[in-house]
C-alpha cells in the first residue's frame, strides 16, 4: 500500500477522526498512487493514522477507515451492514417475523406500491381541479404494509464512506459515486449489496455520470450494475409516511427523489390543514402531496421542469382517494402557449385558471369532497421566481421555498446569498398575515448561521414582523458525523409572518 506522510503538526484533524486529508498537509508520498487507489496515511513520525482513497485536488485523501483494512474482501459488506443498522435504529424499516433474513439483519420494505399510473399519451392536466385525498394511503396497523419503503442507505461521510451515496427504493439501490475511488469500487459495492439484501434486492443502478470527477478519464455512463432476471422497470412506486410517490431513477434528478426532506414534508403536513399552499421549486411534488393529504384547501405547485411536473401529476393521481373533477378541456392544441411553455407543452399541460376566466373553457360546478371540504390543486410549469413575483399579496397562507443549490462552490457564494435574500424577501412579502414560510438551502457552502442571517436581512427588507418557529435540517437517514460537521448541508427555517 502506498504511504502518505503528513507534515509535522498536520495530523490533529485525523486524530479527531475528520475524514479528509487536505493536499497542503501532505509532506511526501512513498510510491506513485493513481487517483482512486487506497493509500495509508502516516504522521510525520511514521505512526499509522488511517487509510483512504487517494485523489487529485484540494482533498488529497478521503478516509475510509481509522482501523480496519479497506482492501479486505469483507470491508464493503461490513460497511453497508453498519449503515443499514443505522436505518433500523431510526425506524425507517421494520424487522418483522415474516420478513426474510438479510444476513444478520432483517428488512421489510414491500407491500405499498400497487399499479403505476399510465404514461401513454398526454397527461390529463386541466386546471383547476379538485379531488378527495385520504390522510394515509398505507395502514399502519397492517404489518404487511410499511409506511416508508424508501430511504438513504449510505450517506457519504455520515456513514464513514466519503464519496458514496446509495438510495434504497423498495428493493432498487441507486448509487452515485462522487470520487474516483468509489467509482472504481462500484463492482465490489454491488456485490456487497447483493450479499446484504439477498433476494430483497431487485437491482443496483449506477447514476454517477453527473457526480464522479469528469476529468479523471472515467467511463461515465449510467447503467445497471446488476438486476434480477425478471426485473425490467425503470421506475417504481414507494411509500413515505404513508404517501405514495413515483420514482424514476433513470431520468429523475439526483437518484430520483429528494429523500432528505422527508421529515420537513411531514412538518408541512402538520401545518397545512385549512391553508392555501404554494410549493415553489416543487420538483415531483413531495411537499404538495403532504399538504393535500393533510387538509390544505388549495395547493399550487410550480416548477420549470416539464418532466418534474408530469411526475407531480402522477403522484397526485397515486394519492387521490376519490374521483377527480376537472374543468373540461375542449381543444388542447388551440390553447397556444400555456404557463410559460411552448405550444406542444400547452397540449400536454392544459389550461390555466386565466384561460377559464377569459371564457376559453367552461368551469365545472361539480366539486369533490376533500377532508371535509372542497380542495383545489393547480400545477404550473414555469419559472418559480417569476411566478412568485406575479403572485398577489396575501393569496397564500403557507409558502414553501425549496430552491436547488444556488452555490455549489465558494466562488459562487456571494451571488447565491443575494439570490436567497431576494427570493425570501419576496416570499415573506407575499404570504398572508399570520401565514407560514418554509424556506431552505441545500448549498453545502452556505452554513446555517449564514443562511439564517440572509433570511433575517430578507425579512428586514419587507418590514413585516417575522418569528422563527423551527429550525430544520436533513432527515435521520442523512446522518452527520460528529467529526465532520460539514455534512450538515440542508438547513431550513419555519417562519411565522405577522
Amino acid at each position: 500500500m502506498v504511504k502518505v506522510y503528513l507534515k509535522p503538526g498536520r495530523d490533529e484533524s485525523l486524530r479527531r477522526f475528520h475524514p479528509w486529508v487536505f493536499s497542503g498537509a501532505v509532506a511526501q508520498v512513498q510510491g506513485s498512487p493513481a487517483e482512486g487507489d487506497i493509500v495509508g496515511v502516516y504522521s510525520a513520525e511514521g505512526q499509522y493514522l488511517a487509510s483512504g482513497h487517494w485523489q487529485i485536488g484540494s482533498i488529497a485523501v478521503r478516509i475510509l477507515s481509522f482501523d480496519a483494512d479497506p482492501t479486505a474482501p469483507e470491508f464493503w459488506e461490513i460497511s453497508i451492514r453498519r449503515a443499514l443498522a443505522v436505518r433500523e435504529a431510526t425506524g425507517l424499516y421494520q424487522v418483522s417475523g415474516v420478513s426474510e433474513p438479510v444476513g444478520e439483519l432483517s428488512l421489510k420494505t414491500s407491500g405499498c406500491a400497487g399499479p403505476l399510473p399510465s404514461d401513454d399519451g398526454p397527461l390529463p392536466l386541466t386546471m383547476p381541479r379538485v379531488a378527495r385525498f385520504s390522510e394515509a394511503v398505507a395502514d399502519p396497523a397492517d404489518s404487511e404494509t410499511p409506511l416508508t419503503t424508501c430511504f438513504r442507505l449510505v450517506h457519504g461521510e455520515g456513514d464513514g464512506l466519503p464519496g458514496l451515496i446509495i438510495d434504497w427504493y423498495d428493493g432498487v439501490c441507486v448509487m452515485q459515486a462522487h470520487s474516483v475511488g468509489m467509482f472504481r469500487a462500484k463492482a465490489q459495492i454491488c456485490e456487497a449489496l447483493r450479499a446484504v439484501f439477498g433476494e430483497r434486492l431487485k437491482a443496483v443502478y449506477d447514476k454517477s455520470s453527473g457526480t464522479a470527477p469528469f476529468k479523471a478519464g472515467l467511463d461515465l455512463v449510467d447503467g445497471y450494475l446488476w438486476r434480477a432476471p425478471d426485473f425490467t422497470a425503470s421506475e417504481t412506486v414507494v411509500c413515505e409516511n404513508g404517501r405514495r410517490f413515483l420514482v424514476n431513477w433513470e431520468e429523475g434528478q439526483k437518484t430520483g427523489f429528494f429523500l432528505d426532506q422527508r421529515d420537513n414534508r411531514a412538518l408541512v403536513g402538520k401545518y397545512a390543514a385549512g391553508r392555501r399552499v404554494l410549493n415553489l421549486f416543487c420538483y415531483t411534488g413531495g411537499f404538495s402531496i403532504y399538504a393535500l393529504t393533510s387538509g390544505a384547501v388549495c395547493v399550487d405547485s410550480v416548477d420549470s421542469s416539464a418532466k418534474a411536473m408530469s411526475l407531480v401529476e402522477r403522484n397526485i393521481q397515486l394519492n387521490s382517494g376519490g374521483a377527480e373533477t376537472a374543468v373540461p378541456l375542449q381543444d388542447r392544441a388551440t390553447l397556444g402557449t400555456v404557463r410559460g411553455g411552448t405550444a406542444s407543452e400547452a397540449q400536454r399541460w392544459g389550461p390555466t385558471k386565466e384561460d377559464v376566466r377569459q371564457g376559453e373553457l367552461p368551469r365545472s360546478e361539480e366539486r369533490a369532497e376533500f377532508n371535509g371540504g372542497a380542495a383545489e390543486f393547480n400545477n404550473y410549469c414555469e419559472d418559480a421566481i417569476e411566478f412568485l413575483r406575479k403572485t398577489p399579496e396575501g393569496k397564500y397562507d403557507l409558502i414553501i421555498v425549496d430552491p436547488p443549490a444556488f452555490a455549489k462552490h465558494r466562488g459562487a457564494l456571494k451571488n447565491a446569498l443575494r439570490a436567497y435574500q431576494r427570493l425570501n424577501a419576496a416570499a415573506i412579502a407575499k404570504v398572508a398575515p399570520g401565514g407560514l414560510v418554509f424556506t431552505f438551502s441545500c448549498s453545502q457552502v452556505v452554513d446555517k448561521i449564514t443562511f439564517a442571517n440572509t433570511v433575517f436581512s430578507a425579512a428586514a427588507q419587507t418590514g413585516r414582523g417575522v418569528r422563527i418557529l423551527d429550525r430544520l435540517c436533513q432527515g435521520a437517514d442523512h446522518p452527520v458525523s460528529i467529526y465532520h460537521p460539514e455534512g450538515e448541508y440542508l438547513k431550513g427555517l419555519l417562519l411565522y409572518v405577522e
